[in-house]
C-alpha cells in the first residue's frame, strides 16, 4: 500500500509534537512493506525555527535516527493530483492550508481512489472550532482523533461512524530504557511554555516542588519568553533550551525522574488525552508523576505505571519519596514500560490504522 502523509513538518519537532508520532508510525509502515511519504511545504513554520535556532546541525539528530525516511517539500500551488498519485492511503493533518485540505478532498469526491483521512491532535475543536469548522471535509472518508473526547466532538458534527479515536503513541525502537544504567540525578521536563496554557500549573507542580524537594531541574523546550525565563531562574531550574526529540532518551536516562503537566484543555475540555511526552517519558524506563490529569479512558494505571499529585504538596512528597526510594523508582519504570509495550507503541497504533483502512476499504489491506 502507498501511503501519503500531509504533515506540517516530518524533518522538524521544534515546537510541532505530530513529527514524533509521525515518525515512528511511518517508519513502522515502512517496516511492514508500505511505501510512506511524508509531504510538508516548503519553509514551514516549525523548521524555520529550527534553522534561526540550531541551524542545519539541528537536523542531524532525526536524519540519523530514522535514515530511511524522506520529507518531500512541494512549492504553494504544487498540484495535489500530481502530489498525491498513485496513492491508496492519503492523510490531511490537521496543520495544513485549509485550500490545500478541501483541494484533496475534491479530488477525492471527483473519483479518486485513495482512502482520504483528517488527522486531528489539537485542542482547536474545543478552543477554536470554528477554526477546525472552517476546513472543508465533505470530501474524507474519515477522521482520526487523538483522543475519545475530541472523536465525540466530531461526532456532535455529524461523523458518527466515520470518526475513530487514534492516540498518540511512542517509537519504542528510538524510545527506551539504555542498555545500562548509569548515574541519575534530579528531574528532567521536557516541553514548551504553551502560549500561557499551562504557566500556574507548572509553578505549582513542577518549578516549587523541585525547589522544595531540594532536587535539581534541568527544563528543556522552546517559546519561553522573558518571564518565563526569570521564572526558572527564581526557582534554580537549568534551562537548556530546544532539544531534539531523539535525544530525548538520551537525557531521560541521565535523570530520576519527570513530570507531566498537561496543557488546561486536556484537563478541562478534553480530558482522556495525554501528551506524547507520558509514552515517550515511559517506554524508556523514567519514573513519572503526573499533575491532575483523568485518564477517562483507561490508557494506563495510575498509581503503577506513574505517581499522580493532586496538588503542589503532594508533589513535593511524590518527588522526594522517589528521591529516597530505588524500589519505588523501579516499580514505576518497570510498570510504566510494560504498559507501553502492550498496548501504546506506534506499532499498535500502525495495526488500529490498517484496521480502519480495512473496514474502509477491504481491498486495499491485506487479510
Amino acid at each position: 500500500m502507498r501511503v501519503v502523509y500531509f504533515t506540517h513538518s516530518l524533518q522538524s519537532c521544534w515546537n510541532h509534537g505530530n513529527a514524533h508520532f509521525l515518525r515512528g508510525v511511518l517508519r513502522e509502515l515502512q517496516a511492514r512493506g508500505h511505501q510512506v511519504e511524508a509531504l510538508e511545504p516548503e519553509g514551514s513554520w516549525s523548521l524555520q525555527n529550527l534553522r534561526r535556532d540550531a541551524g542545519e546541525q539541528g537536523l542531524r539528530a532525526w536524519r540519523h535516527a530514522y535514515p530511511d525516511l524522506q520529507a518531500t517539500n512541494y512549492a504553494p500551488g504544487t498540484d495535489p493530483a500530481e502530489l498525491t498519485h498513485g496513492a491508496d492511503l492519503v492523510i490531511m493533518h490537521e496543520w495544513n492550508e485549509l485550500a490545500l485540505v478541501a483541494a484533496v478532498g475534491t479530488l477525492r469526491k471527483r473519483g479518486a481512489r485513495f482512502t482520504l483521512l483528517f488527522h486531528d491532535t489539537h485542542h482547536r475543536a474545543v478552543s477554536d472550532p470554528e477554526a477546525i469548522r472552517a476546513f472543508d471535509l465533505s470530501g474524507y472518508d474519515g477522521v482520526l482523533a487523538f483522543g475519545e473526547t475530541l472523536s465525540e466532538v466530531y461526532r456532535r458534527w455529524g461523523w458518527q461512524g466515520r470518526v475513530w479515536t487514534w492516540h498518540e503513541a511512542a517509537d519504542t525502537r528510538l524510545f527506551r530504557p539504555p542498555a545500562g544504567e548509569g548515574h541519575r540525578q534530579g528531574l528532567v521536563w521536557i516541553g514548551n511554555w504553551g502560549d500561557g496554557e499551562r504557566t500556574a500549573e507548572l509553578e505549582q507542580f513542577l518549578f516549587r516542588p523541585a525547589q522544595s524537594a531540594a532536587l535539581p531541574l534541568d527544563i528543556y523546550g522552546v517559546r519561553y519568553p522573558a518571564e518565563a525565563l526569570a521564572t526558572l531562574r527564581r526557582y534554580g531550574a537549568h534551562y537548556h533550551g530546544w532539544l531534539p526529540n531523539v535525544r530525548a532518551p538520551h537525557v531521560f536516562a541521565e535523570h530520576l525522574a519527570t513530570v507531566h503537566v498537561a496543557r488546561r484543555f486536556y484537563t478541562t475540555r478534553l480530558p482522556g488525552i495525554p501528551t506524547i511526552r507520558v509514552f515517550e517519558a515511559l517506554a524508556c524506563g523514567i519514573p513519572l508523576v503526573s499533575a491532575p490529569w483523568d485518564d477517562c479512558e483507561r490508557l494506563f494505571t495510575p498509581g503503577e505505571d506513574y505517581l499522580v499529585a493532586t496538588d503542589g504538596e503532594v508533589m513535593t512528597r511524590h518527588l522526594r519519596s522517589l528521591a529516597a526510594d530505588p524500589d519505588l523508582r523501579c516499580s514505576l519504570a518497570e510498570h510504566g514500560l510494560a504498559t507501553i509495550r502492550a498496548r501504546h507503541s506506534c506499532s499498535h497504533r500502525v495495526d488500529e490504522l490498517l484496521a480502519i483502512v480495512a473496514q474502509l476499504t477491504p481491498e486495499k489491506v491485506p487479510a
